[in-house]
C-alpha cells in the first residue's frame, strides 16, 4: 500500500474546469449560511426559559425544540442528498436557505409550542442538508489543494455563531423579547440568502450514487476509518463538553463570570483552532485530526490531573476550544478526499455519524456524571478522544488522499 492516494488527475474535465479558479465570494456566503443555521439552532439555549414562559410549557417541554433540530438533521442529511440529486446545486442552496428564513420567522409568531416544533423541524432539513452538500460545494468552488482553506473558512461561521449565538441571545432577549431574536435570526438567514443568489455559480448536478452507492462508501476503508473515527473524538468531545459547567462549578470552583470568561476562550481557541486546522489539512487531513485529537486529550488529561487551579482551568478549556476547532475541518477534508466524485453522499454520512455521536456523547456523559461525578465525564472524554487520535494516526496511514493540483 502506498503512503498516499492522489487526487486531481482523474478528474472529469467539468468538474476541472470548475476548480480552475477559486470562487471565494461564494465560498464566503456559504460561510454566512453556517451562521445564520448554527445560530439559529443554539438560539433555544439562550431562550429556553422566556420560550417556555410565553407558550406555557415546562422548560423540559421547551427544550425539546433542540431535540428535534439534531434528530431531523441526522435523517435530513442522506434525504435532501438523494432527493435532489438531479437538481443544480445552487437551486438547492437557495431552498436551504430559504427554508432557514421560514424557519426563523415561524418560529418569532409561533403562538404554540407545536409551531415551534415545526419549525425546528425546517431548520433541522435546512441543517442537514447544508451540511451534508457543503464540503462538495466547496471542492467544486475551489481548486483541490484549496478545499481545506475553504472548509476552515466555512467553519468559521461556525466558530462565530459558537462564541456569539448563546451570550447575543440571551441579551437581545432580555432586551427586545426572544420573538425579536429569531427576527433578527431571519435577517440573517435573508442576507445570506442574497449573497448566495449574487454569488453562487451554476453547479449541475453530477452523476448521483444512489441509495446503494451511498452504502456502498462502507466498502471504502477511509469512509469506514473516518465515519469509525468522528464516533470516538465527537461523541468524546461532546460527552465531556455538555458538562463542563458541573465541572467547573465542582472542582476550581469558578463563579459564573469566570464560567463565562472561561467560555469565551474556548470559543476564541475554535475560532482559531479552524484556521490552524485548514492550514494543516492543506498539508494533511490525517495529521489535523490527529493533532487536534491529541492536543485535545491534552486537555482533558489537565482538567483531570490540575483542574482544581483556576489558571490551569482556563488555559485547558482554551486548548481545547482550539484542538476542536481543528477537528472539523480535518474530518471534513479526510472525508470528502476519500469519496473522490461521492463527496455529497459521503457528506450526507459524516454528517448522520456526527450528530449520533453528538447524541451518544450526550447520553454517555450524562450516565457518567451521575455515576462519577463530572469527572467521570471528562475521563471518558479524554480516552474515547485518544482512542480516535490513534486510529487515525495509525489505520489512516497509507490510507490518505492527498491532491495532485
Amino acid at each position: 500500500m502506498p503512503d498516499s492516494l492522489s487526487l486531481g488527475a482523474d478528474m472529469a474535465p467539468a468538474a476541472a474546469a470548475e476548480r480552475a479558479g477559486a470562487a471565494w465570494a461564494a465560498v464566503v456566503s456559504l460561510a454566512l449560511g453556517v451562521f445564520g443555521l448554527v445560530t439559529a439552532e443554539f438560539l433555544p439555549a439562550s431562550l429556553l426559559t422566556p420560550i417556555a414562559a410565553d407558550l406555557a410549557v415546562s422548560d423540559g417541554t421547551a427544550g425539546q425544540t433542540v431535540t428535534a433540530t439534531a434528530l431531523v438533521a441526522a435523517v435530513a442529511a442522506p434525504l435532501v442528498v438523494l432527493g435532489t440529486a438531479r437538481i443544480d446545486r445552487r437551486l438547492v442552496v437557495w431552498g436551504l436557505s430559504l427554508l432557514l428564513l421560514a424557519s426563523n420567522l415561524m418560529a418569532a409568531f409561533a403562538t404554540h409550542v407545536v409551531m415551534l416544533l415545526a419549525a425546528r423541524v425546517l431548520l433541522g432539513v435546512a441543517l442537514g442538508g447544508f451540511w451534508a452538500l457543503a464540503a462538495a460545494l466547496a471542492m467544486r468552488l475551489v481548486p483541490p489543494r484549496l478545499l481545506p482553506r475553504a472548509m476552515s473558512i466555512i467553519f468559521t461561521g461556525v466558530s462565530l455563531a459558537t462564541v456569539c449565538a448563546a451570550p447575543v441571545g440571551a441579551f437581545l432577549g432580555d432586551l427586545w423579547g426572544w420573538r425579536a431574536v429569531f427576527l433578527a435570526a431571519g435577517v440573517i438567514g435573508a442576507v445570506a440568502l442574497v449573497i448566495q443568489v449574487a454569488t453562487m455559480p451554476k453547479l449541475p448536478p453530477v452523476a448521483a450514487s444512489g441509495a446503494g452507492g451511498m452504502l456502498g462508501l462502507f466498502r471504502r476503508p477511509g469512509i469506514r476509518i473516518g465515519l469509525v473515527v468522528v464516533m470516538f473524538v465527537i461523541s468524546g468531545h461532546f460527552a465531556g463538553f455538555t458538562y463542563t459547567r458541573p465541572f467547573l462549578e465542582q472542582v476550581p470552583r469558578l463563579s459564573v463570570e469566570m464560567m463565562s470568561l472561561v467560555l469565551l476562550a474556548f470559543g476564541v481557541g475554535g475560532f482559531f483552532g479552524n484556521l490552524a486546522g485548514g492550514l494543516v489539512a492543506e498539508r494533511s487531513a490525517r495529521m489535523a485530526v490527529g493533532l487536534g485529537a491529541l492536543l485535545l486529550v491534552g486537555a482533558a488529561f489537565a482538567l483531570l490531573g490540575f483542574g482544581t487551579s483556576q489558571a490551569i482551568a482556563f488555559a485547558a478549556l482554551a486548548a481545547w476550544g482550539f484542538a476542536f476547532g481543528m477537528l472539523p475541518v480535518g474530518l471534513q477534508t479526510w472525508n470528502t478526499r476519500a469519496a473522490g466524485q461521492d463527496a455529497e453522499a459521503a457528506g450526507a454520512l459524516l454528517v448522520t455519524a456526527f450528530q449520533v455521536a453528538i447524541a451518544t456523547g450526550a447520553i454517555l456523559g450524562g450516565l457518567l456524571v451521575d455515576g462519577f461525578g463530572a469527572m467521570g465525564a471528562i475521563a471518558y472524554c479524554g480516552l474515547a478522544v485518544l482512542a480516535g487520535a490513534f486510529l487515525m494516526l495509525g489505520l489512516g496511514r497509507g490510507r490518505e488522499v492527498r491532491v495532485t493540483a
